[in-house]
């Protein structure tokens, strides 16, 4: 019961984060509002994964995370590289 109201949760949360994402007067906003998507989508794979004992699920997670650390770094250096060039001119 108690999981199934975090999942929830978690589904309520990630796509608040999403409208963030959209609305964001930033590009560092958008940025980091789309990390807490996939945070938020990684929670829920894991509480999915303990909700119907899937174990399997957990290996998805751990790779889904290390994807998206990678895609914010390199999202983060292309930013501030083509800031930077903006900058110069």
């Amino acid at each position: 019961m108690l999981l199934t109201v975090v999942f929830w949760t978690l589904v309520a949360l990630m796509a608040l984060s999403f409208v963030r994402a959209v609305i964001g007067p930033m590009l560092w906003d958008r940025l980091l509002a789309m990390n807490l998507v996939t945070v938020k989508g990684i929670l829920i794979i894991i509480v999915y994964a303990t909700l119907e004992d899937a174990a399997g699920l957990l290996d998805v997670a751990i790779i889904y995370a290390l994807f998206s650390f990678i895609a914010t770094i390199f999202l983060a250096l292309f930013i501030s590289e083509h800031k930077a060039r903006g900058e110069k001119k």
